[in-house]
């Protein structure tokens, strides 16, 4: 019985032994070192948690749709009505027929309401204006046609959400909501809620298949710095931060810009900011918030407004800009090449240009229109190129554009 179990440990450590001894034994290739085991480094595997926050290529939105950056934008503005109409048409023979090739195209307009008819079930349903009634077949057309497509979306400047949720807004002592001498009403840029109510409009154009967001009215109402005392409002979650109002509004419109961008990253899309021109010659516009140097550093372009018309008189020392539209532009483009060569990283600079006349600057003063056509057109992009920018947008509300202009002069 004794022998027996012997014979039963025996055989199996005999295994044991014949199974580990090569392994055991160093192995010694013609012209090799001898290798042990205390040759071999130890290795510590470590599990590091997951950045929420990084966006990976295989989860970008991809709308199916392909447009190629052209060699540098040069757009024009549609209003909905006319993305949507008899114009489309008219203004697509028109940028193929120039050297134009890129649409603004209103998304979210001065109101507050959607310019087309969102899906069913969407919580800004009520916000939709049947303008463009295909929205797929506009963007079709304008692959079709190598348009460039950028979707203005007007941010604070929305009577439609201030006068649902005066919460949003700016309240009289009475509680009614605000206006402003024309009507209009804004939202808070303090509230995170009015932030992501239109981040989550810009997605949906982003999915509709836009290249490039641009965010119109990123800023308080204009003379807010007379009214901040005696209007209503939140400051969210700046009413606790340590600086003066000029520039806790500088801090939220940045901080809006900032938050936009960084929530639309995952749609591959370039973000752009509409500023006034003059926050380029000053250190920053304190009653609207808008800080030139901070919202740059915060996008991929910038269009700063400069259509002549809006300068005050002798500006830059130009006794009325709206008659030199070439002097004016060149002016501005020398402050703002030096502002943006500031920038570690400078956006793309594509400022708005005139194509339109200005009759309201003129009244009293005995001097006649200025009529703007192929020549005051030409001169403002001239002199944006003479300053080494080469993109431009082309303003005119009612989008009817001056014929046989050369937009690359």
């Amino acid at each position: 019985m004794k022998n027996l179990q012997l014979k039963r440990f025996t055989i199996p450590l005999v295994l044991l032994l014949v199974i580990a001894l090569p392994f055991a034994i160093p192995f010694k290739s013609s012209g090799e070192e001898e290798l042990t085991a205390s040759d071999h480094t130890q290795r510590k595997t470590v599990i590091q948690p997951l950045d929420q926050n990084t966006n990976f290529k295989r989860f970008v939105f991809d709308s199916g749709y392909h447009f190629e950056y052209p060699d540098a934008v040069r757009g024009i503005y549609v209003t909905g009505h006319s993305a949507g109409g008899s114009r489309f048409d008219s203004l697509i023979k028109l940028v193929n027929t120039t050297d134009l090739n890129a649409m603004v195209i209103d998304i979210k307009d001065d109101f507050g309401n959607l310019t087309f008819t969102p899906e069913k079930g969407s919580p800004f349903a009520e916000l939709g204006q049947n303008y463009i009634k295909d929205p797929v077949k506009m963007m079709q057309t304008l692959e079709e046609n190598n348009i460039y497509p950028i979707a203005r979306i007007v941010v604070f400047k929305d009577s439609v959400l201030a006068n649902s949720n005066p919460e949003l807004s700016f309240t009289e002592n009475d509680g009614t909501v605000w206006k402003n001498g024309r009507g209009e009403s804004f939202v808070n840029p303090f509230l995170k809620e009015v932030w992501d109510h239109n981040v989550a409009i810009a997605k949906i154009a982003a999915e509709m298949g836009f290249q490039e967001i641009q965010f119109d009215y990123v800023r308080f109402p204009e003379g807010f710095e007379r009214r901040d005392k005696e209007l209503g409002y939140s400051e969210g979650e700046y009413a606790d931060d340590d600086i003066d109002n000029v520039q806790k509004r500088v801090q939220a419109v940045t901080d809006f810009v900032a938050y936009a961008k960084k929530e639309l990253e995952a749609y591959d899309v370039d973000v752009a900011v509409d500023i006034f021109g003059y926050s380029a010659t000053i250190p920053e516009a304190p009653g609207i918030g808008q800080n030139f140097s901070k919202i740059s550093e915060n996008v991929d372009v910038i269009s700063s407004m400069i259509y002549p018309s809006h300068w005050s008189n002798n500006y830059f020392g130009i006794p009325l800009p709206d008659r030199e539209p070439y002097r004016l532009t060149d002016e501005y483009a020398k402050v703002e090449n030096e502002v943006l060569g500031k920038l570690a990283n400078p956006p793309v600079s594509r400022p708005w240009i005139q194509d339109f006349e200005a009759p309201w600057i003129y009244n009293g003063t005995g001097i006649p229109v200025t009529q703007y056509g192929k020549a005051e057109v030409e001169a403002q992009i001239k002199a944006l190129q003479d300053n080494g920018i080469h993109e431009f947008l082309i303003w005119n509300a009612g989008n009817s554009y001056t014929q046989n202009v050369d937009y690359t002069p």
